[in-house]
């Protein structure tokens, strides 16, 4: 089982203002490139994983905003870190019908 649940929301500034909604969309295809487990919301975007594997990705998606022609990035991110093991499954089950 994995030990951290991260949600992110990821705002990228571009050179000229332009919508963002591309750049967040390739935010998320890293995600879901990564083969981590992972839902999108309408504001942020949560990942199940290892702590180190998460981190590391979310490195990816700045640079690949940067690389895409953004002068800066900020990343919004909340951490669930539990060795025990975390899953959305776990938190959010009584909710789903």
């Amino acid at each position: 089982m994995a030990n951290s649940l991260v949600s992110i929301q990821i705002i990228p500034k571009t050179e000229k203002n332009e919508d963002v909604i591309p750049y967040v969309d390739h935010a998320i295809s890293l995600i879901e490139n990564s083969g981590l487990k992972y839902e999108v919301h309408p504001l942020e975007t949560t990942i199940e994983g290892e702590l180190p594997t998460i981190f590391s990705l979310i490195e990816q998606m700045n640079e690949a905003m940067v690389e895409k022609g953004c002068r800066n990035v900020i990343s919004q991110i909340k951490v669930l870190y539990q060795p025990s093991g975390a899953s959305m499954d776990d938190l959010t089950s009584k909710y789903r019908t």
